[in-house]
């Protein structure tokens, strides 16, 4: 066995995540500690968000985003969350800026506990999200799930928030349809040469919608931010919403703007400590920290 590291086990409004601490290491968290973390259901997870020593001057970290099937993801704005009110816990300091592949990430911790997280720009060519045909307007290409004449899903709006996202509109409620089913078929589909994350979207009002994702890499979630952000520039630039929404995942509530100003997303919502431990970075073994009494709050890894 390797090395142990410190993690801990989060969550944003119920996207199970795990923070690995791999600053001051050089090596990475392998698929294979990924697959072996995941098939426990102790450790579990959407997305791990491993902290790195900054690659780039000015920044606070490098974050290596690795999905429960062992692949790598480009962004995960929940688990950003974590890594925020963890750093915060350990540092005391409120703003961050990370990098990622999908980019800088710029982060604050908020005084209600709340955390917001700059999530870029969205991106809207067929070739940028990417797709495998050109579309010359991806707020609505021919993609449908179920009989031709009375489909199921169709027509999705499509778009990239560093990784890839196909959003369907539906009427009824976001329940009643079968994404377990419906989501490996549409992740894994030609289209996506990258394969995408899959939302159906229920708009209640011009500053709320409904969200449930399948996501790339990792099934059925509770919450993805990516996915949040996705459904709301697609619903403001469909004209479905305004440019500030509430969209409701299973988890809960995370509140989008799409600023005008400069095209920039920002996610704001929660992020909940769980429990610390630590665990080798190759294998995947862990072993939990002995809590400490008096204290559930967030703490430093």
């Amino acid at each position: 066995m390797g090395d142990q590291v410190q993690f801990a086990r989060m969550n944003g409004l119920g996207n199970k995540i795990l923070v690995v601490d791999m600053r001051g290491r050089k090596d990475r968290v392998t698929p294979q500690a990924a697959i072996a973390l995941n098939a426990d259901p102790a450790t579990e997870f959407d997305q791990i968000m491993a902290i790195h020593d900054p690659k780039s001057a000015g920044t606070d970290a490098w974050i290596d985003i690795v999905n429960s099937d062992g692949s790598m993801a480009q962004a995960c704005g929940n688990g950003t969350r974590c890594v925020v009110q963890a750093l915060a816990a350990e540092t005391g300091r409120k703003a961050f800026l990370f990098h990622t592949v999908a980019g800088l990430l710029e982060a604050k911790e908020h005084d209600d506990g709340t955390i917001s997280v700059d999530m870029g720009k969205p991106r809207f060519g067929w070739d940028q999200i990417p797709l495998a045909e050109e579309f010359h307007d991806t707020r609505r290409i021919e993609l449908q799930i179920g009989p031709i004449d009375a489909p199921v899903l169709h027509s999705p709006s499509v778009a990239s928030m560093g990784n890839p996202h196909a959003i369907f509109w539906v009427e009824n409620d976001v329940w009643s349809y079968e994404l377990d089913r419906f989501g490996p078929l549409l992740e894994n589909h030609p289209i996506f040469p990258e394969r995408a994350n899959i939302s159906i979207a229920r708009i209640r009002s011009r500053q709320e919608m409904d969200l449930r994702t399948w996501e790339r890499g990792a099934g059925l979630t509770l919450a993805c931010g990516s996915a949040a952000c996705a459904a709301a520039v697609n619903g403001a630039r469909t004209g479905r919403t305004e440019r500030m929404v509430t969209v409701n995942v299973p988890g809960g509530p995370l509140k989008i703007e799409w600023r005008e100003r400069d095209d920039h997303v920002i996610m704001t919502g929660p992020a909940e400590w769980e429990w610390s431990g630590t665990v080798d970075p190759v294998t995947g073994i862990f072993a939990r920290n002995e809590p400490e009494s008096g204290d559930n709050g967030a703490r430093a890894l």
